[in-house]
């Protein structure tokens, strides 16, 4: 199983803007992801990128506001987030690993997690 660490969370003010960073290995995966957990909720899914790197996709929630890239020279996955709001309050884990990335935004393809970083949006 392959251990991941998030950095990046921390407190914003609404309208602000956070960067989270994923050191992965260069293994080829075909799901990267990033997942949050909101207060008294599952963890759903954010942002996916199929490949590597690949096209990716996003929560509606999030569309247009948050940006999940690759720098394949650092193997580091990112996920950009402007415009944050309280409902984006959360704690994000990156994720990789996925036997098919036609299922990406399934939690169960994933073999590879982080402990998660807070993200605290206040208004």
């Amino acid at each position: 199983q392959v251990q991941l660490a998030e950095s990046g969370g921390g407190s914003v003010q609404a309208g602000g803007s956070l960067t989270l960073s994923c050191p992965v290995s260069g293994s080829i995966y075909n799901c990267m992801g990033w997942f949050r957990q909101a207060p008294g909720a599952a963890r759903g899914g954010v942002a996916i990128m199929r490949g590597r790197p690949g096209p990716t996709d996003y929560a509606g929630s999030v569309k247009g506001r948050f940006t999940i890239s690759l720098d394949s020279a650092k193997n580091t996955l990112y996920l950009q987030m402007s415009s944050l709001n309280s409902e984006d309050t959360g704690v994000y884990y990156c994720a990789v690993g996925g036997a098919r990335a036609s299922d990406c935004w399934n939690q169960d393809q994933y073999d590879g997690w982080g402990q998660g970083t807070q993200v605290t949006v206040s208004s």
